[in-house]
């Protein structure tokens, strides 16, 4: 890891020196990750659809959009800016049906994005390269942009037999994209396929902006889960478990009960989203029944977070409801997207639980764990759970019972 680390970082330093002015660049020989963004900023159904790649080709090309390589590895907050920062956005304007359509540039993306390797490239821009990446709570940023004039794939692209085979298929994107997650695809190469409109009925077929389908796919293969966990026995200890990553950390409660699930954001002064001196909160909520409705609170957090859980619950064959608490401390002074999200609640699971009898004995744990780490009384944010409130209501009757 480390090695490959350090080459990469020092060939973006080199490339840094080389190209000092970067309004020079109009024509790249590079590869792409691969990774393809479709942005959300203009009219819907006019998107902007970019090709991603380094200032020159790099053959470990991979660990520019590799999220889940940087979480196992414990990238830092600069070493993610860095890798990031060093990406070029070719882009072009398409409307969303265009997915459906011959037309050159859009097809060229969508191999792009379906390959399983990184794809040779040569690109040639239109106008001058734009410096400068945007923060956002969903989005991983990137560092450059710039106009598509012409661009062609110059080496073999190796696209995996099951994802021809699902964008082939005259099925359900929903249908596909759980399909390829029992084959061991991970929901960073699902929502990238889904984003260049190759899943679905033909019919149905359309570009999706990057940001909706990083939490579309999240939420799909989340409710593929919970139809499972549905039908397993409940825990038989209360489990808490506690860790993170990048300044965010979680506090997960799983009681043995139906599933429910309810997150709290905490965002400390000075972490990425809270310039203010005040502690800020956000929640959403959902019962045995599920949402009918977008979390608008925590917004992509919310599914981002929820998927782990579930994949650890149908991993022990369990069901539980689940209160999970994340702090944002500002250590996480730069925003990442919602992979951080996802791979800080991954790294608490990993780390096994803490089991206690009852219902009181966690909840006093966790109120500790507060106070000794972070100087927090959760004790304002337990009272405000609807989860909770919920439970203790069942608890009373069954004790009336």
């Amino acid at each position: 890891m480390s090695d490959i680390k350090f080459e990469v970082i020092r060939k973006i330093s080199e490339l840094s020196f080389k190209y000092k002015n970067l309004r020079n660049i109009s024509k790249l020989d590079s590869n792409s990750p691969p990774s393809v963004f479709i942005g959300s900023k203009l009219k819907y159904p006019l998107v902007n659809v970019g090709i991603l790649s380094p200032l020159e080709r790099d053959e470990n090309a991979w660990i520019y959009d590799d999220a889940k390589y940087w979480a196992n590895n414990d990238f830092q907050i600069n070493d993610v800016l860095r890798l990031r920062d060093s990406l070029l956005n070719s882009r072009f304007q398409s409307q969303v049906q265009d997915s459906r359509t011959n037309k050159h540039f859009v097809q060229l993306a969508q191999d792009i994005a379906i390959a399983s390797k990184p794809v040779d490239v040569e690109i040639e821009l239109k106008n001058k390269v734009n410096v400068g990446r945007n923060a956002d709570r969903v989005l991983t940023p990137h560092g450059m942009r710039a106009g598509l004039k012409s661009a062609k794939i110059t080496g073999n692209v190796k696209v995996h037999k099951k994802v021809d085979r699902v964008i082939n298929d005259e099925i359900k994107s929903s249908e596909g994209m759980e399909y390829l997650y029992k084959n061991s695809f991970n929901e960073y190469t699902l929502s990238k396929i889904l984003s260049v409109g190759v899943l679905g009925l033909r019919k149905n077929k359309r570009l999706v902006p990057t940001r909706w389908s990083i939490t579309a796919t999240d939420d799909t293969i989340g409710k593929s889960i919970i139809k499972k966990i549905k039908e397993y026995n409940w825990i038989e200890n209360y489990e808490l478990f506690f860790g993170g990553f990048l300044g965010n950390w979680y506090a997960i409660m799983l009681f043995p009960n139906v599933w429910s699930y309810e997150l709290f954001e905490l965002y400390m002064p000075g972490s990425s989203w809270n310039p203010s001196k005040e502690l800020k909160a956000s929640t959403d909520f959902e019962s045995y029944r599920g949402r009918r409705d977008y979390a608008t609170a925590t917004a992509g957090g919310y599914y981002a977070s929820k998927l782990p859980i579930l994949e650890y619950l149908n991993n022990v064959k369990r069901q539980a409801s689940v209160l999970a608490i994340r702090i944002e401390t500002p250590s996480y002074w730069a925003s990442l997207g919602v992979w951080v999200v996802r791979e800080s609640v991954r790294k608490a699971l990993a780390k096994g639980p803490m089991n206690f009898n009852n219902f009181d004995e966690m909840i006093d744990s966790v109120k500790k764990i507060g106070k000794i780490k972070y100087n927090f009384d959760y004790e304002q944010i337990l009272k405000k759970s609807k989860l909770l409130s919920q439970i203790k209501t069942q608890r009373n009757l069954n004790q009336w019972i």
